[in-house]
């Protein structure tokens, strides 16, 4: 017994000294955001004057910073990603779990191996892709590139599915009910954990990525840039004396959205987690 207290104590120790690491560098990015020094503060951890001045200034737009329509443009972007690709992984997930078709074990095997290598491989291919389309500097272009390839992260939604009951299906397949009415009237209503899921899943898509933006939004124009994009501006070497506090402001406010969402979710993530598991 007192081997086990010690072995449960150990280990509970452990994860407390990983949470406090992890926790440094988002509570210095917090206290800096109240910080009433401008550029980066490194003497001490703790801001000796704390302000709100910054977050004032991130909805008072310049020549360098327009936060309202960067958050903006995230938010269209990663709501419209959001819409196409659930639809995506869900219809992908329902053929792989409940169709069988002849070439379902080779599709299967094929979206594991691509899986397995990096999208950023693809870039360049998919720059020139939608250059040729006209589709570049576009919020559209970007929309496509996030919900293109989306229905590839079928698995887990496919492991809940393999949960649903069968002989649901089969009555309504008794009754006359087609393929698309088992869809949408049987297997969407018993799978709200897993949709949840994957709607968050793919909103942090759009919501936090750099590269593809970066590479698609490339003609200067500030107004148009995403919130990743607009943030990183300001830590060029001419701004971050000026704007790094800013910055800071702007990091913090940007993960308010993904944290309430992810909140107010947070037991059908987990459940749909623990069913895709158990699938």
């Amino acid at each position: 017994m007192r081997k086990r207290n010690i072995k449960y104590f150990t280990h509970n120790l452990v994860l407390a000294i990983l949470a406090f690491i992890w926790l440094i560098p988002i509570v210095w990015l917090v206290c800096t955001s109240f910080s009433d020094y401008d550029g980066m503060n490194t003497s001490t951890f703790f801001p000796k004057k704390w302000s709100i001045r910054h977050y004032i200034q991130l909805f008072h737009p310049d020549t360098v910073q327009q936060f309202p329509a960067w958050f903006r443009n995230t938010f269209i972007i990663a709501v419209f990603t959001t819409i196409i690709s659930t639809l995506f992984v869900l219809m992908v997930a329902y053929a792989m779990s409940f169709i069988r078709f002849r070439a379902r074990s080779f599709m299967m095997n094929m979206s594991v191996i691509l899986s397995l290598f990096p999208g950023v491989l693809a870039m360049i291919a998919v720059y020139f892709t939608l250059k040729t389309f006209g589709l570049t500097n576009s919020y559209i272009g970007l929309i496509l590139v996030y919900s293109a390839s989306s229905g590839m992260g079928y698995l887990i939604c496919k492991g809940f599915f393999d949960t649903v009951p069968r002989a649901l299906c089969e009555a309504a397949k008794i009754d006359g009910c087609s393929q698309a009415g088992i869809f949408w009237k049987i297997v969407i209503p018993l799978s709200k954990p897993i949709i949840v899921y994957t709607v968050i899943s793919s909103f942090l898509v759009p919501w936090m990525d750099f590269v593809y933006a970066k590479m698609i939004m490339n003609a200067g124009i500030s107004e148009n840039y995403t919130v990743a994009i607009g943030l990183y501006k300001m830590l060029d070497k001419s701004l971050i004396n000026s704007y790094f506090t800013v910055f800071c402001a702007g990091g913090v406010l940007v993960s308010i959205p993904i944290s309430i969402l992810f909140m107010i979710m947070q037991k059908c993530y987990v459940e749909g987690m623990t069913g895709a598991v158990k699938g």
